[in-house]
């Protein structure tokens, strides 16, 4: 009796690709580089979607053939690249991609973010007047104990916090700063505009910082985690600084991107 099954033949694109997650034992190329294209394969084609938890070691080593211990260096590697984050006593998970951005002093980060697709929020978390330290004082030739304005938000892309920006502004050259809605529009705009604070200079420090017990909670990251403080001194085109800025910003989730012409 003739058979009603139709028999379904792959498509030569899927049999390219399932040849491309397998392992060729006769090729020069070791196995744990080979493995490691795989998986790097498995998340930048969408498989392995951001925060999904992948394979254990034990199910990556049935499926490939390779010891726990190759399997297991492999995933360091990608842990290393940031394509890939640990969960003591859960497991190993797709990191999210990260945003790339160029550094605020370009262009706003909110618009950049905007520009770039994302939906974002800002909250306001910090607006006072505070006497400036010796630091700020220096940074921003105040006399010590001159006044500034303080404004700290918190920027969310997507829902999920990403940075935090805590700015002075001497207040003698923005008196009524803090009237200003400095959450639904970007600092940088509110001084060009109401003060003619015009952006001519900008100084800039980048580094790797741990975020301590408050910024954590905000970032939603455990204290003592890595994250990157950009310092920026903002100075109108004669040389007077008005703003100086601590940008906290989470490095799994935010790359600054920098272009020069030599």
């Amino acid at each position: 009796m003739a058979s009603n099954i139709i028999p379904v033949v792959a498509s030569p694109e899927a049999v390219e690709k399932k040849a491309s997650r397998t392992l060729d034992r006769s090729s020069s190329v070791p196995l744990y580089v080979q493995l490691g294209e795989i998986l790097r394969e498995r998340i930048h084609s969408g498989e392995w979607k951001p925060n999904l938890k992948i394979p254990s070691e034990h199910e990556l080593n049935r499926e490939y053939g390779l010891s726990r211990m190759t399997v297991r260096q492999v995933l360091t590697t990608l842990v290393n690249e940031g394509l890939l984050f640990r969960v003591q006593g859960k497991g190993t998970y797709v990191a999210p991609g990260k945003i790339s951005a160029k550094s605020p002093a370009y262009t706003g980060m909110r618009q950049q973010l905007e520009e770039a697709g994302y939906t974002t929020s800002t909250e306001l978390i910090d607006a006072t007047i505070e006497p400036a330290g010796s630091y700020l004082a220096e940074h921003l030739q105040l006399a010590e104990g001159e006044q500034v304005v303080k404004i700290a938000r918190l920027r969310r892309a997507e829902d999920a916090p990403i940075s935090i920006h805590i700015s002075h502004v001497p207040l003698r050259l923005a008196p009524d700063l803090l009237d200003r809605d400095s959450a639904s529009e970007q600092l940088c705009v509110i001084l060009d505009r109401e003060y003619d604070l015009t952006m001519g200079k900008v100084e800039e420090t980048l580094e790797s910082t741990r975020a301590s017990t408050s910024e954590g909670k905000l970032l939603t990251i455990n204290p003592g985690e890595p994250i990157l403080l950009l310092r920026q001194k903002v100075s109108t085109p004669e040389g007077v600084p008005f703003e100086y800025t601590r940008i906290l910003l989470r490095g799994d989730r935010i790359r600054l991107t920098y272009s020069y012409d030599m």
